[in-house]
C-alpha cells in the first residue's frame, strides 16, 4: 500500500484541499464579523444564501481536526452512474471556483463509500481508503467492483468488511483517554444505523466493541447535517451515564465539525441549586426508580394543600378580620379543582383568603388596602404557608423524606420497609439549597417540578427545555422514572437509544428492550437494530468474556470479533489481599515497560479501590483515579461501576470474584470489566474465580 503508484498524487491533492480549507476558514471568520448581502435575486433568496453561508462559517470555525485526517477516501463511479470521482472527508471543501474538492461524508453521494458491496456496488467501480498519520498519507487501499473486482471481500458474521487495512490500522492505534471517531472506517451495518430516518425511537443493541457509542455520535452528526434547520433550533441532546463517560466522548463531535450538541448527564437537566453526588443503596434506588413514585409525589403535594386547623384572626388597624377553618377548607377545595400547577395556584389562594377576610367584616373595606397592609405579616404568612405553601422540588422532597408521617400519608402504595428506605433525617433549613442529592433523586426532583410548576419569580425560559432529538447511551440501566424524565425532554418523540442488555448492571437492570420501550415516546413507529460484529476487542480476549456471558445474559450471543490476532489474556492467581496487591503492582510494572504510549485501566471492585491506590503509591507508580482524573494517565484506577462504555489499550482486572459478589448484577459487571481492552488483559484473583474464565 505504501508503494501505491498514486500515493504521491493523492498526497498532493490532500495538501491542496488543506490549503483551500484554511482559506475557507479565513473567509468564514470574516463572514462571522461582517454581514454582506449578496447581489441579485429576491430578498428571500439573498436571506437564504446568508443563512447557509453563516451556517457553513459556524461549522468551519468549530471543526477541530487535531491529528485526524481531513480526507479518508475516494469513490469512482461507473459510467452508467455518472462516471464521477469524489473524495470523501469530514467536511465539504470547495476550490476557488466553488467546485467540490471533498464531499462531506454525510452527503447522499458519499453513501456508497460505506454501503457498496461486491454483490451490490451501488454504481461504483472503485473504492479507495486512505491510511493516514494526521494529514500524511502512508498508504492507499483499493477495492474494485464489477468486472474489475479482485479477490472476495472478507465477511464477518454475514457483514462484508470495507477497507480492511484502514480498519485494522485504526483498531490497533493506541488509545488516548478520549474516544476517537470512526468516520473513515464506518462499516455497512453501522452506516445503516447512522443514516436511519429521524422520526420515532431507534433502539440499537450492541455487544462490547461493536462501536455502538461512536455510531450513536456519528448518527447525531448525520442528523444535524441532514435535518439542520429544524434541529439547529430544536437542539440535539446526548445523555451519558456519568461525567467520566462524557469526558471520554467529548472530542468525537467536534472532530466532525459539530460542536453545538448538548452533552449532559441527567442531573444537568434539572437546574436549580441542586448538587448531585453518588448513588443510593440498591433497595432505595430501586424504589426511587419505580413509577409508583409519581403517585407518591402527587399525594405529597396534595398533603401540603391543607385547610387551617383553627379559625384565623388577624388585626387590621383597630379591626379584627376573621376567616373560619371551614371557609379555608372551601378555598383549598376551589384551588384543587383548578387545572393549574401547585405554585401557580398560590396567588388564587391568597386572593380568596383576603376576599374572605374582607367579606366577613361588616365594614366596607378595600381588598387592595387589606392585602397591602397584611401580606407581609407573620400571621398571614404562616396561614398561607400552611394552606398552600410555595415549594421548590428540593423543599418538597426534603420535607417528604424527612418525615415518616408524610411518607406514610403520601406513600400508601408502598410497604413499610419501602417507606423506611426512603426516610432520611431532615437537615437544617439554612443548609437546604446546598443539600447533596443522589443520582437516584434526580428524576424525583424533575417529577416534583412537573407537579409544582414554576416559582413566582421564575419565567418561561427557566422551564426544562425540550430537544428535537435525544441520544441516550447505556440506556439499559435507566429506571422507569429516569426514562419518564427523558421522555418529558423529547419535543417530537425522536430518540436514539443505545446499549447492551448483557451489560445492564444497575438497580433497574432490564432484561429486554421491551421493558425500556414501555416508558419512551410512541408518537411515531420505532425501529430496532443490532450490531453483531466486534471491532475493538481481539478474539482471544472476547473468548474469555464469552465464557461469562451465559451467566450474565444467557439469551444473548457474543459479538463476532474482526480481530483474530491479539495477545492471550494473562491470569495471575493470588490468595488474600496482600498477594493480590503485590500481583497487581507487578502487572502494572509490566504494562509500563511494554509500551511508551497508550493507557491502562486497573479495574477494581469499589472495596479495593483505596487499597490499590495505596499499593501503587508505595511502589512508586503514578496512577490517576476515575472519575476525577479521567483516562489521561498511563495508568488509571477505575471502579467497575464507572468503566462501562470506556475502552483502553490494556486492562488489569483485580478481584473478579469480589466484583461478582459486590454488585447486584455481579456477572454482568464482570462481563463489562472483561470487555474494555483493545490490546492486552491481565486478571488477578483467587484461583476459584479464575477457573471460571480459563
Amino acid at each position: 500500500m505504501s508503494d501505491h503508484p498514486e500515493l504521491a498524487a493523492e498526497q498532493a491533492f490532500l495538501e491542496h484541499a488543506l490549503r483551500r480549507l484554511e482559506a475557507t476558514r479565513g473567509e468564514a471568520v470574516q463572514l462571522k464579523t461582517m454581514v454582506e448581502v449578496g447581489k441579485g435575486g429576491t430578498s428571500q433568496a439573498r436571506w437564504e444564501r446568508e443563512v447557509i453561508n453563516e451556517n457553513i462559517a459556524n461549522r468551519l470555525s468549530k471543526l477541530e481536526l487535531g491529528q485526524r485526517s481531513l480526507c479518508f477516501g475516494r469513490i469512482d463511479q461507473a459510467e452508467e452512474a455518472g462516471g464521477g470521482s469524489f473524495h470523501i472527508g469530514r467536511i465539504a471543501v470547495a476550490d476557488s471556483d466553488n467546485e467540490p474538492l471533498i464531499v462531506d461524508w454525510r452527503a447522499p453521494v458519499a453513501e456508497p463509500f460505506y454501503r457498496a458491496t461486491g454483490s451490490d456496488p451501488l454504481g461504483l467501480v472503485r473504492r479507495r481508503h486512505f491510511i493516514s498519520r494526521g494529514n500524511e498519507l502512508i498508504g492507499l487501499e483499493d477495492e474494485f467492483f464489477g468486472d474489475a473486482r479482485g479477490q472476495q471481500a472478507i465477511t464477518v458474521n454475514g457483514n462484508e468488511l470495507r477497507g480492511e487495512g484502514a480498519l485494522v490500522a485504526a483498531l490497533k492505534t493506541s488509545r488516548t483517554g478520549h474516544l476517537g471517531d470512526i468516520v473513515g472506517t464506518i462499516q455497512g451495518e453501522q452506516d445503516e444505523i447512522i443514516r436511519a430516518p429521524l422520526p420515532g425511537v431507534l433502539v440499537v443493541q450492541g455487544g462490547p466493541g461493536t462501536g455502538k457509542t461512536v455510531v450513536a455520535l456519528h448518527r447525531a452528526a448525520y442528523l444535524l447535517y441532514t435535518h439542520r434547520f429544524p434541529l439547529d433550533g430544536q437542539g440535539l441532546l446526548v445523555v451519558g451515564p456519568n461525567r467520566l463517560f462524557l469526558g471520554y466522548i467529548e472530542q468525537v463531535l467536534p472532530s466532525l465539525g459539530e460542536a453545538g450538541v448538548h452533552m449532559r448527564v441527567l442531573a444537568d437537566l434539572i437546574g436549580g441549586a441542586v448538587r448531585v453526588r453518588g448513588r443510593d443503596q440498591l433497595n432505595t434506588a430501586r424504589i426511587k426508580g419505580d413509577l409508583r413514585m409519581v403517585t407518591v409525589l402527587r399525594r405529597a403535594v396534595a398533603d401540603r394543600q391543607r385547610p387551617l386547623r383553627e379559625d384565623l384572626r388577624v388585626g387590621f388597624g383597630s379591626r379584627i378580620l376573621r376567616m373560619s377553618a371551614k371557609q379555608s377548607a372551601y378555598i383549598v377545595e376551589q384551588a384543587q379543582e383548578r387545572s393549574s400547577y401547585h405554585n401557580a395556584s398560590r396567588r388564587f389562594v391568597e386572593n380568596r383568603v383576603f376576599e374572605t377576610l374582607v367579606d366577613n367584616h361588616p365594614d366596607e373595606l378595600s381588598i387592595k388596602e387589606v392585602k397591602e397592609s397584611l401580606a407581609g405579616s407573620l400571621v398571614m404568612r404562616e396561614a398561607l404557608d400552611w394552606m398552600w405553601p410555595t415549594l421548590t422540588p428540593a423543599q418538597l422532597l426534603h420535607d417528604l423524606f424527612g418525615s415518616k408521617a408524610l411518607l406514610r400519608s403520601a406513600g400508601r402504595r408502598l410497604n413499610t420497609s419501602e417507606r423506611n428506605a426512603l426516610f432520611r433525617p431532615r437537615e437544617e433549613v439554612g443548609k437546604l439549597p446546598f443539600r447533596i442529592w443522589t443520582a437516584d433523586d434526580v428524576p424525583l426532583l424533575d417529577e416534583a417540578r412537573e407537579v409544582l410548576g414554576r416559582l413566582p419569580k421564575e419565567k418561561a425560559e427557566d422551564d426544562p427545555r425540550t430537544y428535537g432529538h435525544i441520544v441516550v447511551d447505556e440506556a439499559q440501566d435507566l429506571s422507569p422514572m429516569q426514562l419518564r424524565m427523558l421522555t418529558r425532554r423529547s419535543l417530537t418523540g425522536s430518540m436514539t437509544i443505545v446499549g447492551d442488555i448483557a451489560q445492564s448492571t444497575g438497580a433497574w437492570a432490564h432484561h429486554s428492550w421491551e421493558e425500556v420501550l414501555e416508558h419512551l415516546p410512541d408518537k411515531k413507529p420505532g425501529a430496532r437494530r443490532e450490531l453483531t460484529v466486534g471491532y475493538r476487542i481481539p478474539a482471544p480476549l472476547m473468548e474469555v468474556a464469552a465464557r461469562i456471558l451465559p451467566l450474565a445474559a444467557p439469551e444473548l450471543a457474543p459479538p463476532v470479533s474482526v480481530r483474530g490476532d491479539g495477545d492471550d489474556p494473562v491470569f495471575v492467581p493470588a490468595e488474600g489481599r496482600t498477594d493480590m496487591m503485590a500481583a497487581m503492582v507487578e502487572a502494572a510494572r509490566v504494562e509500563l515497560k511494554s509500551s511508551d504510549s497508550g493507557n491502562t485501566a486497573i479495574i477494581v471492585p469499589s472495596s479495593l479501590a483505596d487499597d490499590v491506590q495505596r499499593a501503587l503509591g508505595e511502589a512508586g507508580i503514578e496512577a490517576g483515579r476515575a472519575p476525577q482524573d479521567g483516562l489521561d494517565s498511563r495508568i488509571t484506577i477505575v471502579p467497575v461501576g464507572l468503566v462501562k462504555g470506556l475502552e483502553v489499550d490494556a486492562s488489569i482486572i483485580v478481584g473478579p470474584g469480589q466484583i461478582v459478589d459486590e454488585n447486584p448484577q455481579g456477572y454482568r459487571s464482570l462481563y463489562v470489566a472483561l470487555t474494555r481492552s483493545t490490546q492486552r488483559m491481565t486478571v488477578v484473583g483467587d484461583p476459584v474465580s479464575l477457573s471460571q474464565l480459563q
